[in-house]
């Protein structure tokens, strides 16, 4: 974590930005609660889970202690499983599930954070919305009080140099500051959710607000402990 730590720094201060403005989504879904728990004792609250039966025993042995970020691809039938359990949603793509979070949130007096996921990259095994309909389905979006719409997402494809990832993050830097040139939502995006172990300091020069950090941070899990954390 130390490293992680001082990675963020030198990125931080490359890009003239300050440290607490990135926040760092402890990624635990290959570990188990014993070390997502230590985690959260280091001092990483945020953390981010893609499964709900993967993350019940963390959920259960953390809540009140942690922040939850469900950060994978999420089926519609699957969002009574995670909305209310979850802080965070990153992975909003398409209307059908905006509209079932929100119906999940006014059943239970909530409403919850989401960011609208992006396929900057084009890629077909990535989720997503194409960047040409962002501002459209933000527009039908508005109208749902069940979800408070933060900021976007994306991944970037898996590069052996992290500087090819770059074109990606600053795109969704800038669809971000164009749709809040817009007004199209009735508050400001603030969040950009990007960047990960393989390419997070990038991200960061680039404007990341929240980061997500597996094997960097949390490390291979081995006879119950972590190397990243050490």
């Amino acid at each position: 974590m130390q490293d992680v730590e001082r990675r963020l720094d030198a990125a931080c201060a490359r890009a003239g930005r300050r440290r607490e403005d990135v926040k760092i989504v402890a990624v635990t879904k290959y570990v188990s609660a014993a070390i997502a728990r230590r985690v959260v004792e280091a001092g990483c609250r945020h953390i981010g889970e893609n499964r709900w039966p993967a993350a019940e025993a963390k959920w259960r042995l953390l809540e009140g202690q942690a922040v939850f970020h469900y950060i994978g691809s999420l089926q519609t039938n699957k969002v009574k499983e995670v909305v209310g359990r979850f802080d965070y949603i990153h992975s909003v793509d398409r209307w059908s599930l905006a509209t079932e979070i929100h119906k999940r949130a006014a059943a239970l007096g909530i409403v919850v954070p989401v960011f609208f996921q992006v396929n900057v990259s084009g890629e077909d095994s990535k989720h997503g919305l194409p960047p040409a309909e962002l501002a459209a389905f933000a527009e039908e979006a508005r109208g749902l009080t069940g979800i408070r719409p933060v900021g976007l997402m994306t991944m970037a494809p898996f590069e052996a140099q992290a500087e090819d990832t770059r074109p990606v993050f600053r795109e969704l830097r800038r669809l971000r500051d164009e749709l809040n040139g817009r007004a199209i939502l009735p508050q400001p995006l603030t969040e950009l959710s990007m960047g990960m172990s393989n390419d997070f300091e990038v991200a960061v020069e680039e404007g990341a607000t929240w980061i997500r950090l597996g094997t960097v941070l949390v490390g291979k899990e081995d006879n119950g402990s972590s190397e990243g954390l050490r």
